[in-house]
């Protein structure tokens, strides 16, 4: 009888999380607004029409400020001009912190931004890390995505420190 090479933890958890084809989770979200915390479904704010969604491990840590929410900021009108109806970023944290983050970044008229603070849809799309090591605890994995009306049709997942494969940039040339 042959025995099976068992994968790696990273092999494995790319085999299970999110992928082309499957529908996104309908967890909560949170939204700032000129209200204060707004509860939304994942299902509601990403799950209609072309949605391009794009995952940080944290709001206002130097790649996610410096490289990938700046770049998605600038592209916004190239992004939308291939059709995509929403442009969304989701972090794993407060609300507070992803409204002040996106204000800071000047994202608000081109970006959604979502706090997912209870890393529910990150869990849910199995791309979860820790980075308890750095003092972040769980987070989400660096991560693009393009939704049509709530189902993956193509997602781009980070598998190193930098922004390459979940840039701006490399949205726009896979839309």
């Amino acid at each position: 009888m042959a025995q099976s090479n068992p994968l790696d933890d990273e092999q494995e958890e790319q085999l299970m999380a999110i992928q082309a084809g499957d529908e996104i989770p309908d967890t909560q979200l949170w939204r700032m607004t000129k209200d204060g915390p707004k509860a939304v479904r994942s299902a509601e704010v990403l799950g209609a029409g072309k949605v391009v969604l794009f995952a940080v491990p944290g709001a206002f840590t130097p790649t996610c400020s410096d490289h990938h929410l700046p770049g998605f900021v600038l592209r916004a009108d190239e992004i939308r001009a291939k059709g995509v109806d929403t442009i969304a970023c989701l972090a794993v944290n407060d609300p507070f912190v992803m409204g002040a983050w996106g204000r800071a970044r000047g994202a608000e008229d081109h970006v959604v931004m979502l706090s997912d603070g209870n890393g529910e849809f990150t869990r849910a799309v199995d791309l979860e890390m820790d980075g308890s090591g750095i003092g972040l605890g769980k987070r989400s994995r660096r991560y693009a995505a393009i939704l049509e009306d709530g189902v993956v049709r193509s997602i781009f997942v980070e598998q190193g420190p930098g922004v390459e494969v979940s840039s701006a940039e490399a949205v726009l040339a896979a839309l």
